[in-house]
Parts: C-alpha cells; sequence; structure tokens
C-alpha cells in the first residue's frame, strides 16, 4: 500500500486498549485502518492521505509505478501455490491496480535457523518461475537469518516496479455515483483453501487458492475502456468487503452490491459457512474489483470474460451518491445490510 495525494481516510476504527500491535492490525479491517491513520501515515506523509496499492513515479519522462509488499502466510505450501508465488503474484497484482505492467522485482527473505534448505530451494523455483510466467524477473534481494523460533520458518518481503499502462488513470478517490461495480471471478478461494490447508479441515482437495497475475487482464481492460476505468482493487486482505470500504471512504461515495450476483463458489460458500466466515472478508490472490463508467461497463465485461483472468467477471453493484462512505449489500431476501471493515482478525496470515 502506498501514500497517493490527499483524500480521505476517516473510517471510524476502535483503538487498541493495550497500547500494543495485536494480531487485528494487520487483517485489513478497521484496526488497520487506525494503525496507518494514527501511527503510520503522520510518520510519511498527510495522515489524511488515501491509501493507493503503489505509488506512481515520473523519472525523466518515464511514467512509473513503485509497491512493496511482505508475506508471511502460514503454510508456507498451500493448494495452489506457495509463499514464493504469491509474493510474486501479490506485487505484481499492486502495480496492476494503479495501471502498470510489472518491469523488475526485488525479492528479500527472512529465514529462521534450521529451515530447510530443500524448501527454500523449491520456493525459490516457484518465485523464478511465477516471475517469469508474469512477463517480469527478480533482479535483485537479500537474505538474513535469525535464529530459532524468532521467523516462523520462512518471511519475504517484495518490491516491485512497473511500467504505467496507455490509458491507466485509476485511483480509489475516482469512484463516481452512477458507476459500475465489477468483479473479475469468483471471491474467497485463498483465504479458505489457506486456513483448510492450516488446520487440515478435510476440503483442501475441493478448494485451491486463485493466486495469479493480473497485469494482463488489466492491460486489456485499460485498451477497451481507457480512462472510463475509474478503480481497481484486488481484494486481499480484508476481501472484498475491504477493498470496497476503502473505495468508499476514499471517493466520498456509497457502494450498493447485490448478494445474488456474488460470484461465491460452493465449496467456498460451504467452507465458509462451516466456519462460520463471510465470504465477503475472505481474500482472494487473483481477482479484482473494479469500478467502471456505466456507458463502458458491458463492453468492459465482454472484455474481461475474453480473458482467462476474467472469464467468470461479473457485475455486483453500482456506486451511488447516498451513505457516502458506506457499502451496503442488497440480500437475496430484499432487505439491506452494512456490509463494514473487519474489527478483529478472523484469518491471520493468509498473505
Amino acid at each position: 500500500m502506498s501514500i497517493a495525494d490527499p483524500a480521505r481516510l476517516t473510517c471510524p476504527a476502535p483503538r487498541s486498549e493495550t497500547g500494543t500491535v495485536l494480531l487485528g492490525h494487520g487483517s485489513g479491517g478497521q484496526l488497520s485502518a487506525e494503525l496507518l491513520r494514527e501511527v503510520i501515515l503522520p510518520a510519511f506523509g498527510p495522515a489524511d492521505a488515501v491509501p493507493e496499492d503503489a505509488a506512481l513515479l515520473a523519472v525523466d519522462g518515464a511514467h512509473l509505478a513503485v509497491s512493496t509488499d511482505a508475506f508471511v502466510v502460514n503454510p508456507l505450501f498451500f493448494p495452489g501455490g506457495d509463499i514464493g508465488a504469491l509474493a510474486v503474484h501479490g506485487t505484481a497484482n499492486d502495480l496492476a491496480m494503479m495501471g502498470a505492467a510489472p518491469v523488475a522485482l526485488a525479492l528479500a527473505f527472512v529465514i529462521e535457523e534450521g529451515f530447510p534448505v530443500a524448501d527454500l530451494q523449491r520456493i525459490c523455483t516457484s518465485a523464478a518461475a511465477a516471475a517469469a510466467a508474469a512477463g517480469t524477473r527478480i533482479v535483485t534481494g537479500d537474505t538474513k537469518v535469525v535464529g530459532r523460533g524468532a521467523a516462523d520458518g520462512l518471511f519475504v518481503t517484495t518490491t516491485g516496479v512497473g511500467r504505467m499502462l496507455p490509458g491507466a488513470a485509476v485511483s480509489a478517490a475516482a469512484a463516481r455515483p452512477g458507476d459500475v461495480v465489477l468483479l473479475s471471478g469468483p471471491i474467497a478461494a485463498h483465504g479458505t483453501a489457506i486456513i483448510g490447508a492450516r488446520e487440515a479441515l478435510g476440503f483442501e482437495s475441493a478448494i485451491v487458492s486463485d493466486t495469479r497475475a493480473l497485469h494482463r487482464l488489466v492491460a486489456a481492460m485499460l485498451a477497451a475502456t481507457g480512462p472510463a476505468l475509474h478503480t481497481m482493487r484486488d481484494p486481499t486482505r480484508g476481501g472484498v468487503a475491504s477493498a470496497l470500504n476503502e473505495i468508499a471512504v476514499a471517493a466520498r461515495v456509497g457502494i450498493e452490491v447485490d448478494e445474488a450476483t456474488l460470484p461465491v463458489p460452493a465449496a467456498v460458500a460451504a467452507a465458509c459457512d462451516l466456519l462460520g466466515l463471510d465470504p465477503l472478508h475472505v481474500a482472494s490472490e487473483g481477482c479484482l474489483a473494479a469500478i467502471v463508467a456505466a456507458d463502458q461497463a458491458d463492453e468492459l465485461l465482454a472484455t474481461m470474460r475474453s480473458t482467462a483472468e476474467g472469464q467468470d467477471a461479473v457485475a455486483v453493484g453500482r456506486v451511488v451518491a447516498e451513505h457516502p462512505g458506506r457499502v451496503l449489500l442488497r440480500t437475496v431476501v430484499g432487505g439491506r445490510r452494512i456490509v463494514d471493515l473487519l474489527v478483529g482478525e478472523q484469518l491471520p496470515r493468509i498473505c
């Protein structure tokens, strides 16, 4: 997440009563918003800056995006991927959400003493393969080793540099009343795959992570609609709920979502029901939410569906002028409920 031009990060959030960092501060929910607003943003920029997925830079006429991320997923290997591929995909996608294609990546390891060399080699191979498949490569990095018990195996930090794609002018603050909300595909697979593998719940074979790079999908979207594509977000920590709430707050708009249109696979829905989870709060790693002008929504949806990454794309809602800063869900029984940011942490260490 990067700091863009000043806007409004005013979502109310509960304060930690302990004066210490809690696990919930990493949830992507209300405590995360509090930590950004009250501690991190004031140190590096305006406290009311709007967080974006990457920072935009102009260097000698070149328009670039830069993003950095850390990965602490547990387990390191999970159905559909591992921490190495996830780190590459997550960083490439943060760049893509600002309309950039990855040019080069940096990758750093913090390794716990006693970690199996064979597992490290497997993760390195996976990260390199993911970068090559995304049309980029890992060009630099670092390795640190800490004592036993100090890192839970392996942590990975990445930084990505991307080249801005033609027609890109997206921002969380650019959503406008009347816009249409699109999802590029099924949601909540990654988070449920992680918790299933971590707890050995028995549904691992039915649910695999959707982790993948999305910049080629984004390039096709921009080519189809250009500046009519106002906003993109990948719903990772905190899921679709957090992504849409961030947009609603930044743009001072309301967002209404139709529950009947949400693309939740049957196996994922069953797992969430078993675990008491709301799929809207569960992370995806190969899906994006897009906000587009209404007169271009059908064309963009058709373009998305013509790609491998967006073949199951669907319209799920609209941006409205009412209830600014809020996301509402129109339920299948005809009611409406607020879709808020998570207060605590329901699925720790999913990315």
